[in-house]
């Protein structure tokens, strides 16, 4: 990749300075509040390009603390030497150095800056940070949260980025042609959601990996090529939901990806390695928010981002909305290195709250939201609305920050020449994490609280830790369902997602499970949550939108995934070993190219890795977590454990770490596709096909809709829906979630007001039953239904 051509002279450009600082001071002094000075400023945080001047600014109220003089504040921009491959796993590279001097207002530092190459998807650009010196002549950096690029990661240098010239190049031009011109256009809510995991959801791990996977498929369908299960369980689906792509934690314990190995006046050369780590995404440390976690990145290009996009919405007959994942509730404590303090308002469970009533920190985080949706997603997925919170002085109360998710959901995209605002769905349980939030969250907090009448929410078989698989679970949480016909027009719905499916895998397998789902306990896992009748009702009774995890359809494992945790990663091991009952068996483990880590380690056998994992947890909770006095009993353990020995702390935490990278690299769903059936995936293909048909489903029930169950004392649990559409269309479905067979019935005869008369035609049924049932009496056993259409004259 080019990146020493035209090596041009790094200087600051005074006049267009004076020019910059001018504009700062007429902001600051307009007479505004505050907060809306910050939101003026913050748009033009970072590295941007101006012509052929590149305007820098800061935001540095550390540098006040410190009591820094403008003299010792300088645009560090660093210009890399020789050859270059940021694709190499590890390699010293030597970059040319310059200091350049800012102009500064209070906390504002600034400079236009001639000379600074900007990145594009075929040449690297020059990278930059702010640095200060002290008193002892010792030197500081001050990393940019609002950066484009950062192809080493949240805590080295970002890369002068040409986001213009890549969005002027993207090919999904048309898809906004059709948006209205002139005018703020707001998505709606779409028919379904599939939600993916990026590193997990192909062989190529990355989000170049899936653009082609999205690629390949949408040939496929030009071509009316017969699909395949591997095709099908992509399709039907009117959007895409990412888990979070923004950069997450690195290693605690290291290697750090960027380490200085020598550093001059005008050289600085450093040892990188390039980003490896392993997340699910959501231990992010909102520095960076704005770019695109590198070791998501093929080519360490943010234009793969933005053709993921192109590449959904050009998708042939109907295309693809995406919808991005985004955190902003709460920050890893790594980003007390990427942030100042200034940016967090003391810790939380996760780590750090961040500081929204600060003015200048709410501005800038507005701003991280805005320029990452600008990629031209058509919804938004808050993580944890529930984090939103304000310490009310006044008052002595802790509240919710409302108003802030609103100004979230107000912020104006503007892509490829449209304006429009995005459809947004709030994941918001409170009052959790009170102990009693299961039963006290309605689900409606934010719904209630926002202008908007699409706004969204997690439902409560979406948020809830949901277990399908243990007896009882439908009858227990019937309360919900009634709730969810009540109210579900703007939930999401649905109970297997990337949470749901984690906390299933943690459950004891030894609880009352439901056997007649399957022969093994991987079987009833994957069954249960991917359930053919309880998709049925989802799709064809239950208002919302349903939503979809990948890795739940392809019945691929799933866990909490992240392998930089270097004080807590045994800890996590311990609490996630019973995942081991759920998702592997002895076959599985034995594959050569399955758990290659922990075998390499001296686990040879699942028999050898299990035993470690139930005397795990139990020295987890007598040692206090105390990883010395942990290595001590295992190491007294009669008869001795197989696997590494002897353990001390270090050890524990590289089993913990082959756990986690191992499990990584089992959750792929490209490990499974071949073990999918046609019947199954067809059924669920078309189940989302009626429904995208049907739009009106997403509406709550109405005074002629029913849904009951038939009473269970014979030990069955069968729900029966009866929907009644705008056009005189009844759709009616029957499911049997659980228990034992109903007797040869005819359901349509069923004494369910409004299903009287004939003219029932079965519209879909669940594989078991077979293409041959076209009405009339039928024995339903678990997990079978019907769906039944009819059209009233």
């Amino acid at each position: 990749m080019d990146a020493t051509a035209d090596m041009n002279t790094i200087a600051q450009n005074v006049t267009a300075t004076e020019s910059l600082l001018d504009w700062a001071l007429k902001t600051q002094q307009s007479g505004q509040p505050a907060f809306e000075t910050s939101r003026i400023m913050a748009e033009r945080i970072g590295a941007h390009r101006r012509g052929d001047v590149c305007e820098v600014i800061f935001w540095a109220p550390e540098l006040q603390e410190h009591r820094v003089s403008e003299g010792d504040i300088f645009i560090e921009v660093l210009d890399l030497e020789g050859d270059v491959n940021l694709l190499r796993s590890r390699q010293e590279l030597s970059f040319r150095r310059t200091l350049v001097p800012v102009a500064r207002i209070d906390a504002w530092c600034m400079a236009a800056i001639d000379g600074m190459r900007a990145g594009t998807r075929d040449s690297i650009g020059s990278f930059y940070s702010l640095v200060w010196r002290d008193s002892e002549n010792n030197w500081s950096r001050i990393f940019d949260p609002l950066s484009a690029s950062l192809p080493f990661g949240p805590f080295a240098p970002a890369e002068f980025y040409d986001v213009e010239a890549m969005q002027a190049a993207r090919t999904d031009k048309a898809y906004y042609a059709n948006l209205p011109e002139g005018e703020t256009h707001k998505f709606g809510p779409v028919s379904s959601i599939l939600q993916i995991h990026v590193p997990t959801a192909t062989a190529s791990m990355s989000i170049a990996g899936l653009t082609r996977h999205y690629n390949t498929l949408a040939e496929r369908v030009r071509q009316g090529a017969e699909l395949e299960p591997a095709d099908r369980i992509f399709l039907g689906y009117d959007a895409v939901q990412l888990l979070p792509v923004e950069p997450t934690t690195v290693y605690e314990a290291g290697p750090e990806f960027w380490t200085e190995t020598e550093s001059t006046d005008d050289r600085l050369v450093v040892d990188i390695r390039r980003p490896d780590t392993t997340n699910w995404g959501y231990d992010v440390v909102i520095s960076g928010m704005a770019a695109i976690n590198p070791s998501l990145l093929e080519s360490d290009r943010p234009d793969e981002l933005l053709d993921l996009v192109a590449a959904l919405h050009n998708f042939p007959e109907r295309p693809k909305k995406l919808i991005f994942d985004v955190v902003y509730g709460h920050s890893d404590n790594q980003g007390l290195r990427a942030l100042s303090h200034h940016y967090f308002a003391g810790p939380n469970m996760y780590g750090q709250n961040m500081n929204y009533r600060n003015p200048v920190v709410r501005a800038i985080m507005l701003e991280m939201q805005r320029r990452k949706v600008n990629y031209g997603a058509d919804g938004v997925r808050v993580d944890g609305a529930q984090d939103f919170k304000w310490w009310d002085a006044d008052a002595q109360v802790l509240r919710h920050d409302d108003d802030y998710l609103q100004e979230m959901a107000d912020i104006v995209q503007d892509v490829a020449g449209r304006k429009y605002r995005p459809w947004f769905i709030f994941e918001d349980g409170r009052p959790w994490p009170d102990e009693d939030w299961e039963l006290s969250s309605d689900y409606r907090a934010v719904i209630e609280n926002q202008r908007d009448e699409d706004v969204f929410q997690w439902g409560p078989l979406t948020f809830a830790h949901n277990t399908p698989f243990l007896y009882t679970f439908w009858l227990t949480k019937f309360w919900r369902i009634q709730e969810i016909l009540r109210n579900g027009s703007n939930w999401i719905s649905g109970c297997a997602n990337h949470d749901t499916l984690r906390r299933g895998t943690q459950i004891n397998p030894k609880l009352n499970v439901n056997t007649r789902l399957g022969d093994t306990k991987m079987e009833i896992l994957d069954k249960a949550y991917d359930h053919p009748a309880v998709q049925m009702l989802t799709y064809a009774a239950f208002p919302g939108v349903p939503m979809d995890f990948l890795n739940a359809m392809a019945r691929a494992s799933w866990g909490f995934i992240r392998n930089q945790d270097d004080k807590y990663g045994v800890k996590i091991v311990a609490e996630e070993a019973v995942s081991l009952n759920w998702q592997v068996d002895a076959y599985t483990y034995s594959e050569p190219g399955n758990f290659r880590r922990l075998k390499a380690l001296g686990f040879d056998d699942r028999e050898g890795l299990k035993r470690f994992f139930v005397v795990l947890p139990a020295l987890v909770e007598a040692s206090d977590y105390d990883l010395d006095v942990m290595s001590t009993l295992l190491n007294d353990v009669d008869p001795p454990l197989e696997g590494p020995t002897p353990y001390d702390s270090a050890l524990l935490k590289s089993v913990a770490r082959a756990w986690m990278d191992d499990m990584h690299d089992y959750c792929n769903v490209s490990n499974y596709l071949d073990r999918l059936g046609d019947a199954h995936t067809d059924y669920m293909l078309n189940l989302r096909e009626f429904r995208a048909a049907r739009p009106w489903l997403r509406n709550n029930y109405g005074p002629q809709d029913v849904f009951d169950y038939a009473t269970p004392i014979k030990g069955t649990v069968a729900f029966r829906s009866l929907r009644h559409g705008p056009d005189g269309e009844q759709v009616f479905a029957i499911a049997h979630l659980e228990g034992k067979p109903l007797d040869e019935i005819d359901p349509t005869t069923l004494p369910i007001p409004g299903l009287e008369g004939g003219g029932w035609q079965v519209a879909l049924r669940t594989p078991t039953i077979g293409s041959d049932y076209l009405g009339g009496p039928i024995s339903l056993h678990d997990s079978m239904a019907v769906l039944y259409t009819r059209k009233l004259t």
